[in-house]
């Protein structure tokens, strides 16, 4: 079965990268990888003495929920795989969703998960954890490197080799571009809002330190430990071509991103969580969009093909 990232290029071959990244891009990734960071491990000493009001919970919660939601059912299942088809609308939000997430614009996160996948695990794949080798010293490292190290590799993947799709689409060129927009959005519009709620400078700053910083740096690693640990640690039920593993502890906080083995069996399905009792909210997402008529062309996962991918 051919996927999106495995169909050939008929057209004369293309570079894998487009060049290096500006000193700016460098830098900002440097601010919000360290940055919330810092929040972090201000958090506990933090709650301790000053606390987290619900104004703060739930907008942790609700900007979590739909920044995560962007990349999982936005970036990763309908832009990088197109497991299903969405309406203008929806694409749109989506798109801008996932910005919110900071994890880079849509294009651009896009091109390095479709080369993930066109190298899943072996020479050319942007963050795998086995790249220096097998052993314990080795696996440290690469853990390092998938987690978190490969983002600071200087050269940039070829979209116009990776996303030409999404190149051409004039609505998620106009979104990728206004990126700083969205990433000003996200970090100061929960402190905006409890700052109006309660009137009051303390209420805005609580706000941009649980529902901004410390929210991005746990979706962040969520995200992150996609990458990192779900191809090293849990369980491979379905036949991959590459380590991708299935790690149930993350499955609620990734929203059902952690059934890693399953999706890299099946890359374009929408549903990755498709065992017993393995919780998957992207696809309960993707289901109500489709009910709701906004999402069409659902790639459902199909029984006789499960069976076929089963291990044993």
């Amino acid at each position: 079965m051919t996927t999106i990232d495995e169909r050939p290029d008929t057209a004369a071959p293309k570079a894998v990268f487009e060049g290096t990244k500006r000193r700016g891009e460098q830098f900002m990734l440097y601010l919000f990888v360290v940055l919330p960071f810092l929040a972090f491990l201000a958090a506990v000493p933090i709650a301790w003495g000053w606390g987290m009001s619900w104004t703060d919970l739930v907008l942790f919660f609700v900007f979590y929920v739909v920044s995560g939601l962007g990349i999982t059912v936005g970036y990763h299942r309908l832009f990088t795989h197109k497991s299903f088809r969405a309406n203008r609308p929806l694409r749109a939000g989506l798109a801008i969703a996932g910005s919110m997430a900071i994890e880079g614009p849509v294009i651009r996160w896009v091109a390095d998960h479709r080369r993930h996948h066109a190298y899943s695990d072996r020479e050319g794949d942007p963050h795998s954890p086995w790249r220096y080798g097998e052993t314990t010293g080795a696996l440290m490292k690469g853990l390092a490197w998938a987690h978190l190290g490969w983002m600071f590799d200087e050269m940039h993947t070829n979209r116009e080799k990776y996303t030409p799709d999404l190149m051409a689409d004039r609505d998620i060129r106009r979104i990728d571009t206004l990126f700083p927009v969205w990433l000003l959005v996200s970090m100061f519009l929960p402190p905006l809002i409890s700052g109006l709620i309660h009137m009051s400078w303390t209420a805005a700053l609580s706000a941009f330190f649980w529902a901004s910083l410390v929210r991005v740096f746990l979706l962040h690693h969520v995200t992150w430990s996609i990458n990192s640990i779900c191809h090293t640690i849990g369980e491979k039920p379905f036949a991959a071509r590459d380590r991708s593993t299935n790690f149930w502890p993350l499955a609620i906080l990734s929203f059902g991103e952690s059934w890693h083995n399953m999706h890299h069996a099946d890359p374009t399905a929408a549903r990755h969580g498709v065992l017993r009792g393995q919780l998957d909210s992207s696809a309960r997402t993707i289901w109500l969009f489709e009910k709701l008529g906004w999402a069409t062309d659902v790639r459902w996962p199909k029984p006789e093909r499960l069976e076929k991918l089963r291990v044993g």
